[in-house]
């Protein structure tokens, strides 16, 4: 697939050198991805939390899931936001779709293979998601484990994926924490902002909370530092914070500003292929060597 230019690639590696100090302070690792297993698979279930909206999950979501399949992963992306951000960043548009995760939520009689969409990138399937999943939010309360309900769609098709990401919608509401239920590791994108440090005792609350009482399996996979600009004292001021309150969980891979983001999402396809020289494309393929690497050892 043709790419559309190559911003950045002069730089695509800077900060992403093993052995070099990485935009976090730290030493950047030399990330050894670990090798296809062949035995039988059971997907690690990944959800990208935060209850602010504007950091970067669905960005993260979509191009993290694209980057594990350049590496021969297997990879199922829920969108479980009713804005169907994540449909609409792989050319899905929501207000087009006939059925959604919505559908196996309510316990309908499609089956998954109804609902799921192949997408153009190889390795990568598609839950989609449309403004029909708000309803679910009301809708399950009255019924029993109703925190579960995402689990039990997932449950039947673990073994068909490496990995399955669940984009959350920004809010701390039932269907995040059904996300979370479902889930066996979180990434919080945090954007270098101030604002985006203000709801992180919540959050963390919230995630402990669901650890203790729904998902005893459910475990801290890292911080991920978006819409990062070394330029400003006060980006790296909130990083500095972010590394004092979190520490390793801060992943070593930082996501820089680039206007390429918004034009994946116009064109809707990951920058992986999009702009696939381009710095936000290697920031991404380094980010998933680490989650590679910090899955394996978890």
């Amino acid at each position: 697939m043709a790419t559309h230019g190559s911003e950045g690639a002069s730089q695509t590696h800077g900060d992403e050198i093993p052995g070099e100090l990485d935009a976090t302070g730290r030493i950047f690792p030399d990330l050894v991805v670990p090798s296809l297993d062949d035995g039988p698979r059971t997907s690690t279930v990944i959800a990208m939390c935060n209850q602010k909206g504007g950091v970067g999950k669905t960005t993260t979501t979509i191009n993290l899931g694209a980057a594990l399949a350049e590496l021969g992963r297997s990879v199922l992306l829920v969108d479980f936001d009713p804005q169907g951000s994540a449909s609409l960043g792989l050319g899905v548009h929501p207000h087009t779709i006939e059925h959604s995760v919505y559908d196996l939520l309510m316990g309908s009689e499609l089956s998954f293979d109804d609902v799921v969409i192949s997408n153009r990138i190889p390795g990568l399937d598609l839950l989609p998601a449309n403004i029909d999943l708000s309803a679910a939010e009301v809708q399950l309360v009255s019924e029993v484990a109703r925190e579960q309900s995402l689990r039990r769609v997932i449950a039947p098709v673990r073994d068909r994926y490496d990995f399955v990401l669940i984009d959350c919608a920004p809010s701390l509401g039932l269907l995040t924490i059904n996300a979370l239920t479902a889930a066996d590791r979180v990434i919080i994108p945090m954007e270098a902002e101030y604002f985006a440090l203000r709801g992180v005792a919540l959050l963390t609350d919230t995630i402990n909370k669901v650890t203790e009482r729904l998902n005893s399996d459910l475990g801290m996979l890292g911080v991920l530092v978006t819409m990062f600009d070394a330029r400003t004292l006060h980006s790296q001021q909130v990083l500095a914070r972010l590394l004092e309150v979190f520490g390793d969980e801060v992943f070593h891979t930082v996501i820089r500003r680039t206007i390429r983001f918004p034009e994946t999402t116009v064109a809707g396809e990951p920058i992986t292929s999009y702009a696939s020289s381009s710095r936000g494309a290697a920031s991404y393929r380094s980010l998933a060597k680490e989650v590679l690497v910090r899955c394996a050892r978890q």
